[in-house]
């Protein structure tokens, strides 16, 4: 390649770059300005506030969540506070707030494209860096999640540059083999807590294929494998040391004691083990810090709790939870992308970025956390990313029409389901499973209804010049505290029967969440008894993540004939 055309090549991948990026950002801007707050935007942005008023990231870490994400999203908002000497009130003024911190979120959207071209690049050359690119920018959960004030995309953008440095530097001096990866990790730890398991596991699937692949190519045996891999032993547990020692400096303490600890102290029997606990717990002023954080994240998934999949609840959590939620929620050509590459060349697919996802999936068959694919995003990235380098890595053989056909096909079919979702992208479900309108039948939680839907509900109910709309909600929008929505909460009222539900609501509209109707209940017996009493009646309309049913005599009686019998909660 001669000097102009590698220059060319250069201007064509910056461009190509930069019209993804800026087209996937406005899809981000624009969805944001019509979506209302998620259940953790509002306590994350009060807390993100909280901090940079004070220095001090004990509101994060309480809640288990790591504070790099949330830091750069209400930095801009501090700012002002500073140059304008504004109190910012996040609860008044969440609205005004929110699509400004949800705008920091594209920093790491950003990130996430570039390492996306980087790690193409590495596997396919530049058309797989290109190919990354657009795969990722269309995939609609990572954008739906994009243009929110959260944290998964930004672990998601940590993990991937972790595993790309990583992997790319195996033969570099020690700064880019250790010391790079390591500020990494310890980013992708203060983005998100999962990256204490997603870190090591990526990076030990991209060191077992890269073992495996040498060991074959100089036609050695496979076994014995622990001398190859001393030099990643060495190399990770320093990654792992350091990653997690920048993790806890970064979070700092505010050097008190733990309240949990003591009281867990004091619980003991009488006797000297309990007196010198007690002292412990007393003067081990160490807390919060990020080891906090992270043990929070540890207990939620060993407790787990009940989850809600295609149209039943289950009490306790179930193991193949990810692979169908996945198989809901991502779009049908990255699925089938897979099958095309494996008919073309099937070795394309074992790229470090493919083996990384393989293993997230099967570690996801662990998570007992179960509230929405966004916990397992990572997973998503590193997939699109990599099946995008192996099309075009298949697409060098004799087939090439189909991979490279399947792949340019694949990234038009997206792009038609990104713009059709918008705004709503959290509510997307592929066609195979009755498309976004069913979605709900489906899954619930962060996978279509995380309490984002007031915004649309609001519109609506002004188009229909109602003067007031019942509402049992999920979530903590304060939008809901409107004077033109009368909250109806059953989860929390004394409801013991059908007619007391009717009862509530009778010559009414009311606007509920398809979480509460269709998701894991909160076992009071008002949640139990709205729940099935709503199942019984046909919504006259769905409204974003809202079904609305009518009431009023005698449109209650017709809805209640026409009404599907779906199953109980």
């Amino acid at each position: 390649m001669t000097v102009v055309s590698q220059r060319w090549a250069r201007v064509l991948d910056w461009a190509w770059l930069l019209a993804w990026g800026v087209a996937s950002s406005v899809w981000c801007v624009t969805a944001s300005a019509r979506l209302g707050a998620t259940f953790d935007e509002p306590v994350y942005l009060e807390r993100g506030l909280e901090g940079w008023r004070t220095g001090s990231h004990y509101g994060l870490i309480r809640l288990g969540t790591m504070p790099l994400p949330i830091d750069v999203q209400t930095f801009p908002l501090y700012l002002y506070e500073k140059a304008t000497g504004t109190r910012l009130d996040p609860a008044a003024d969440c609205d005004v707030l929110l699509p400004w911190a949800r705008a920091g979120t594209l920093v790491f959207w950003w990130l996430l494209l570039s390492y996306g071209r980087l790690t193409g690049r590495s596997l396919a050359g530049p058309w797989g860096g290109r190919a990354a690119v657009a795969v990722l920018a269309c995939e609609p959960n990572l954008l739906a999640h994009a243009a929110l004030a959260t944290t998964d995309v930004a672990v998601s953008a940590c993990v991937l540059a972790l595993l790309y440095h990583f992997r790319t530097a195996r033969d570099a001096g020690w700064g880019r083999r250790v010391a790079l990866p390591a500020a990494w990790y310890g980013a992708a730890l203060l983005a998100k807590a999962s990256a204490l398991a997603f870190g090591p596991l990526v990076l030990l699937a991209a060191e077992a294929g890269r073992v495996l692949h040498e060991k074959r190519a100089r036609g050695e045996r496979l076994r014995p494998l622990r001398p190859a891999f001393a030099p990643f032993l060495r190399d990770g547990a320093q990654v792992l040391a350091l990653g997690l020692i920048l993790a806890f400096v970064v979070c700092g303490s505010d050097w008190r004691a733990e309240p949990s600890f003591v009281k867990w102290a004091e619980s003991l029997p009488e006797g000297p083990a309990r007196s010198g606990t007690v002292w412990l717990a007393e003067n081990l002023r160490v807390f919060s810090n990020a080891g906090d954080g992270i043990v929070r994240q540890v207990r939620h998934n060993i407790r787990g709790h009940g989850v809600f999949l295609l149209g039943e609840v289950h009490p306790r959590a179930l193991w193949y939870y990810f692979p169908v939620a996945l198989a809901i929620k991502l779009p049908l050509p990255l699925l089938l992308l897979p099958l095309v590459v494996v008919v073309a060349r099937p070795a394309a697919l074992a790229n470090w970025a493919c083996l990384g996802a393989g293993i997230l999936l099967l570690f996801s068959l662990n998570c007992r956390v179960q509230i929405g694919i966004r916990l397992v995003l990572p997973l998503v990235a590193l997939g699109a990313a990599g099946l995008a380098a192996a099309a075009v890595n298949a697409g060098r053989g004799r087939l090439r029409w189909l991979p490279l056909g399947g792949l340019a096909l694949g990234v038009l079919w997206t792009v038609g389901e990104a713009v059709a979702v918008w705004p709503h992208g959290l509510c997307y479900a592929n066609e195979l499973w009755g498309g976004t309108e069913n979605a709900y039948l489906r899954l619930s939680d962060s996978n279509f209804d995380w309490g984002q839907g007031l915004k649309e509900l609001e519109r609506w109910r002004e188009k229909r010049n109602l003067a007031e709309l019942d509402v049992w909600y999920f979530g903590t929008d304060p939008a809901v505290r409107s004077p033109r929505l009368h909250l109806v909460p059953f989860h929390t009222l004394d409801v013991s029967a059908a007619a007391d539900v009717h009862g509530q609501v009778r010559g009414r509209y009311l606007a509920a969440s398809a979480t509460l109707v269709y998701g894991i209940p909160s076992n009071t017996p008002g949640h139990l008894q709205a729940a099935a009493f709503l199942r019984r009646h046909q919504p006259v309309a769905r409204v974003a993540t809202f079904l609305v049913y009518d009431f009023g005599e005698p449109n209650d009686r017709a809805a209640a004939v026409r009404g599907r019998a779906y199953p109980a909660p």
